[in-house]
């Protein structure tokens, strides 16, 4: 069985006006840590370059996707509303976040 692979960071939380009435929050993943995964994971992400993902942020935890965001050069994170909710975070606002790769 092969080890976890985890990554612990602080990042800011942004907004992403997908279309006129719906946003998306976002953090992004640190350029290096994102460079590590891309690595890692080459040649086996999904759909979009996505890769399952693990998060934790406080003491909320769920199962999701990372993203890749060749405008910041990283990959990003979605924050649903129910976790930004219990954490009490909104945009702007900074979060501990920790995500282990799944599937690798």
């Amino acid at each position: 069985m092969l080890a976890a692979v985890a990554y612990a960071f602080d990042a800011e939380l942004w907004l992403w006006d997908a279309r006129k009435h719906d946003s998306w929050t976002f953090v992004s993943l640190p350029v290096d840590d994102s460079e590590e995964i891309r690595h890692r994971t080459e040649g086996m992400a999904n759909g979009f370059g996505s890769v399952r993902v693990t998060v934790t942020i406080g003491a909320s935890g769920w199962q999701t996707s990372i993203f890749p965001d060749a405008g910041r050069g990283c990959y990003a994170l979605p924050v649903k509303k129910a976790v930004r909710t219990a954490e009490g975070l909104t945009p702007g606002d900074v979060a501990r976040v920790t995500i282990e790769l799944r599937d690798f």
